[in-house]
């Protein structure tokens, strides 16, 4: 609901921006800045809620020709590396917020430790989900089907390349 609604004012701002100059020869003087704002913003939630539902892109080429432990083993790992890297990102944003706290953004005024903050909020809610999928990878109650973190297309069917020939030489043959 909140990217939503950060994407519906970005749109406005923008849109409202390009009208005022192309017709009236005038301008929102924050919109550019708060739009950048909430792009950024709306990226951090849109990264969280991949992150719950497991759907970032990932590569399972090595990680598929293992068996079940093996595949275990590596989904730790990996959550444990990305807790690592989430507690970096918290570590930095929670210095870059306070040292911004009293930097005025250019335009709107706003404290820049609001733009910083985005970090914490990430890094916050991403550490706590990551250590319960951590929790079920080692205490095993992750299924077979989820050591493998990477979810393909369901739109796209895998076609098995011996049955379909493509391009002019699949055309000639026709």
């Amino acid at each position: 609901m909140a990217i939503a609604i950060l994407l519906m004012l970005m749109v406005v701002l923008v849109f409202g921006n390009v009208a005022l100059r192309y017709g009236f020869n005038s301008s929102i003087t924050v919109s550019e800045e708060v739009s950048r704002w909430f792009f950024v913003w709306m990226t951090f939630l849109g990264a969280l809620i991949a992150l719950r539902e497991h759907g970032h892109i990932g590569v399972d080429a090595l990680v598929s020709r293992f068996g079940p432990f093996g595949k275990r083993v590596c989904l730790a790992i990996s959550q444990a590396l990305m807790i690592y890297v989430c507690w970096l990102l918290l570590k930095g944003s929670w210095a870059q917020t306070m040292i911004n706290m009293s930097v005025q953004a250019p335009s709107s005024g706003w404290s820049m430790g609001y733009f910083y903050g985005v970090g914490l909020v990430f890094a916050g809610t991403a550490i706590p989900l990551l250590l319960y999928d951590l929790f079920r990878t080692v205490s095993g109650r992750v299924g077979e089907h989820e050591l493998i973190a990477v979810k393909g297309s369901d739109d796209q069917p895998h076609a098995d390349p011996s049955e379909s020939e493509s391009g002019a030489a699949g055309a000639a043959k026709r």
